[in-house]
C-alpha cells in the first residue's frame, strides 16, 4: 500500500521559517512528480512547487518563488519544501502528492493530475 509521510508543519512568525518533508512508503518508481500544494480554509487546493525525483528542475507557484525550494532525495525516497520568508497569507494545510512520471519530464501544477496524496500537515504564520 502506498502512503505519504508528512511532517515539519507548524506555527511560526512573519518572515520565520519551516521545513516540510514528505516520504513516500510503499513504492520503488524511480521517476516521480512530486508536489506540494497549499489549501487554506474555504479556499481552493493550490500547487506551491513541483519537481521531478527522475531529474530535471523544480518549478514554483509564481507567490513563492525565490522564498521556496523543494528538493529530494531519492536514496530516502523523500521531497523536502524548504520555506523561507514566510507570510501570513502562505499560512494553510499543506499537502504532498506524487504521480509516476517520465524521467526528467516537467511536471503539472494541477491537483487532479496527482495520484497519491498524503494527509497534509498544518502551517500557520502569525504575529
Amino acid at each position: 500500500q502506498v502512503q505519504l509521510q508528512e511532517s515539519g508543519g507548524g506555527s511560526v512568525q512573519p518572515g520565520g521559517s519551516l521545513r516540510l518533508s514528505c516520504t513516500v512508503v510503499g513504492n520503488t518508481y524511480r521517476s516521480k512528480c512530486m508536489g506540494w500544494f497549499r489549501q487554506a480554509p474555504g479556499g481552493e487546493r493550490e500547487g506551491v512547487g513541483r519537481i521531478n525525483t527522475g531529474g530535471g528542475a523544480a518549478a514554483y507557484a509564481d507567490d513563492v518563488q525565490g522564498r521556496f525550494t523543494t528538493s529530494r532525495d531519492n536514496a530516502k525516497n523523500t521531497v523536502y519544501l524548504q520555506m523561507n520568508s514566510l507570510k501570513p497569507e502562505d499560512s494553510g494545510m499543506y499537502y504532498c502528492a506524487w504521480y509516476r512520471a517520465i524521467p526528467g519530464h516537467w511536471c503539472y501544477s494541477t491537483p487532479s493530475k496527482y495520484d497519491y496524496w498524503g494527509q497534509g500537515t498544518q502551517v500557520t504564520v502569525s504575529s
